[in-house]
């Protein structure tokens, strides 16, 4: 019984992540290199994330947008990646030099990200299952996390939360990331009574 079940979730993990292969193979190049940066495989790719999400933050500081002119300009950045990356990657990365090792990392990409939607849609039932359950439980935990979460955003610019957590969601496990931006937060703390007058 339990072997049909792994089986039944083996296929349903293979199926679903055939789809999703298909749906993405515009963007399988792009996708590869991704993965090749975001694993840090040459010692520069991680100051060269750092900097790039530095830059991305300080040109949105700089600019200032409010927050509908700024979620327009994401989902029209979205829209102009979504029409050309698959136009534009097999020229650049040259979709003719696909080989074998590329499309198991391929696969592999998919399959994860296939398993990491699978855990969140889990998390997500377990918290109505919570709420059905256990509804004071469910109340309290919701409300002592939402409470912090709040109390966080108003301590800490959105800006530089978002900054800080798009900085450190890779690095998240690297000492060098996690003394750097503990020292970020120690100075930008220090600074922040003159910043709130």
């Amino acid at each position: 019984m339990m072997a049909e079940g792994d089986n039944r979730s083996t296929n349903l993990l293979a199926a679903e992540t055939a789809s999703l292969e298909e749906q993405l193979q515009g963007w399988g190049e792009v996708m590869l290199m991704a993965d090749k940066i975001l694993r840090w495989e040459r010692p520069w790719f991680p100051p060269a994330i750092i900097g790039v999400v530095s830059l991305v933050f300080l040109t949105i500081y700089g600019l200032d947008p409010s927050v509908l002119s700024g979620v327009s300009c994401f989902v029209m950045f979205l829209c102009l990646a979504d029409y050309f990356v698959p136009i534009l990657a097999p020229r650049i990365f040259g979709s003719n030099k696909w080989t074998t090792e590329q499309q198991q990392r391929f696969h592999e990409i998919c399959s994860s990200l296939v398993k990491t939607r699978w855990r969140a849609v889990g998390w997500w039932k377990r918290l109505f299952t919570l709420k059905e359950e256990k509804p004071k439980m469910y109340f309290m935990t919701m409300i002592i996390s939402l409470a912090a979460v709040a109390w966080v955003g108003q301590q800490v610019h959105n800006l530089l939360l978002t900054y800080l957590i798009g900085k450190s969601l890779r690095t998240q496990g690297t000492s060098w990331a996690v003394k750097s931006n503990w020292n970020l937060v120690k100075q930008i703390r220090a600074r922040l009574p003159s910043l709130r007058q």
